[in-house]
């Protein structure tokens, strides 16, 4: 199977986890918040592990310098910096309340059309270095999907969107990710050396993500006691990127 297909099987996967939102819905506010935050935690393994298991020993395979590495991942955390800051992409996942605001509606529509088309951009950019790098660069993206998702969802509701109107922008945004895919696709078919640039990147985004935003979430919503939910979550997410080193040699 060429890396083509691969690619656009994974980004529609991606895609349809933004209906997953409606599967939590009725869950108490209390039970909701405990298993989002769960997921976040898992989250921050996979991200870590993908980052330091699989991207940069692969990015630095691929540009044969240390420094090169290092400096591409210094400027993937750079650039969601300031994606972040400037057109408030923002990685929260706990739903929307008058304890914890949002930006609403369009604003969080766009950030997250935003977020999805980066992510099929590094996917894409992952299948053409070769599969099992794909393949665990999809899984880190659908693991860190499900409390992103469950989020957006939570805060199209809030803004006043009907579920239908919810679950379908939700949706909408998540479709991005086909067109960073299709993005990533023409520019390889361009540029030999495309890949090697946006995985150093994307390694620096998943640092950035786990560090900056969910890290800091899951100290403020984690209770006084030693979080050891959210230990394990961050370790089971670390073992599974482990697992898949395997597949390398496979």
């Amino acid at each position: 199977m060429i890396p083509e297909v691969y690619i656009l099987l994974s980004v529609l996967i991606v895609s349809l986890v933004s209906v997953i939102g409606i599967l939590f819905i009725f869950l108490k506010k209390n039970t909701l918040n405990s298993l989002i935050i769960f997921f976040v935690s898992l989250s921050v393994g996979s991200l870590l592990g993908g980052a330091f298991l699989h991207l940069i020993p692969e990015a630095f395979g691929e540009a044969g310098s240390i420094l090169k590495t290092s400096f591409l991942v210094l400027g993937g955390i750079i650039i969601f910096f300031i994606i972040e800051n400037y057109i408030h992409w923002r990685h929260c996942h706990i739903p929307t309340s008058s304890k914890h605001p949002h930006h609403l509606g369009t604003m969080n529509i766009i950030g997250d059309g935003l977020h999805n088309m980066i992510d099929g951009l590094v996917i894409a950019a992952a299948y053409f270095v070769n599969i099992p790098l794909g393949i665990v660069t999809t899984l880190a993206v659908i693991i860190h999907e499900i409390p992103q998702e469950i989020g957006d969802f939570g805060v199209l509701l809030y803004a006043g969107y009907s579920k239908k109107k919810a679950l379908f922008f939700n949706f909408l945004s998540a479709l991005t990710a086909i067109l960073g895919a299709l993005i990533g696709i023409l520019f390889i078919g361009t540029s030999s050396n495309f890949a090697s640039i946006i995985i150093p990147l994307a390694a620096g985004g998943f640092l950035y993500i786990a560090g900056s935003d969910l890290i800091p979430e899951i100290h403020k919503n984690q209770e006084k006691k030693f979080p050891l939910k959210n230990l394990i979550g961050i370790l089971l997410g670390i073992l599974i990127m482990y697992g898949l080193t395997f597949l390398e040699v496979i």
